[in-house]
């Protein structure tokens, strides 16, 4: 039934390109693809360790209801990010502890709730990783319905089971599976560009002059 259903994953990320994503800033990444793609400033992380990436498992759940949610951590591979549209609610808590315990038993990757969270002192405290849009006490129901491998959207970023998804503490991406490669190469020579031109700055090397220059094309006076 439309609304009510676990599909099948066709195909996922290869695992070569989930490590080799896991040295970039995923500002760089978000740079690279013209900074149009992006979650939103409400996911924030709720958790303390290294950056997360990781083949998306999606679920659309009811606002307020977890039963999706826990059919997909059931079927998730190791590794695997469950990336949850719950419409961004923050009524109800969508997992807390036990659940995240019990994905990171099965060595998931991550899990990223568009919607709240509780026992957030814990899930902060912990290194698996975790990000959601906000916090209450008040938990979630087990009644559906719901849709797992389905194509979502958080925040105009439209997420497939699959796609590569990664996270750091400026925020969650989804990089299309089939733009993995275009996408790395990109966002290498930003991250290379950026760490040379930290070296400079550090060094007294830094050149302003294109600050002046891009101030004169846009017709701006310069007085002094």
């Amino acid at each position: 039934m439309i609304g009510f259903r676990v599909c099948r994953r066709e195909r996922k990320v290869e695992t070569r390109w989930v490590e080799a994503f896991r040295s970039l800033p995923v500002a760089n990444v978000s740079d690279v693809m013209s900074r149009m793609t992006a979650a939103g400033a409400a996911l924030r992380p709720f958790y303390t360790g290294a950056t997360m990436v990781g083949p998306a498992v999606t679920v659309k759940a009811r606002p307020g209801d977890n039963l999706m949610v826990h059919k997909a951590l059931d079927i998730a591979d190791p590794g695997d990010i469950v990336v949850v549209d719950a419409g961004g609610d923050l009524t109800n808590a969508i997992i807390g502890e036990l659940m995240v315990a019990h994905a990171d038993q099965r060595g998931l990757g991550g899990i990223v709730i568009f919607g709240a969270v509780r026992d957030s002192a814990e899930l902060s405290a912990g290194a698996f990783p975790v990000f959601a849009c906000g916090v209450t006490h008040r938990g979630p129901y087990k009644d559906g319905p719901g849709e797992v491998n389905v194509p979502i959207s958080i925040g105009g970023m439209v997420i497939h089971a699959g796609d590569l998804v990664c996270g750091d503490r400026d925020g969650v991406l989804s990089v299309p599976i089939d733009d993995v490669e275009t996408v790395y190469t990109a966002a290498s020579r930003k991250h290379e560009a950026e760490t040379r031109q930290m070296e400079n700055i550090r060094a007294g090397k830094n050149d302003r002059a294109w600050v002046d220059a891009a101030l004169q094309k846009q017709g701006c006076r310069i007085e002094g």
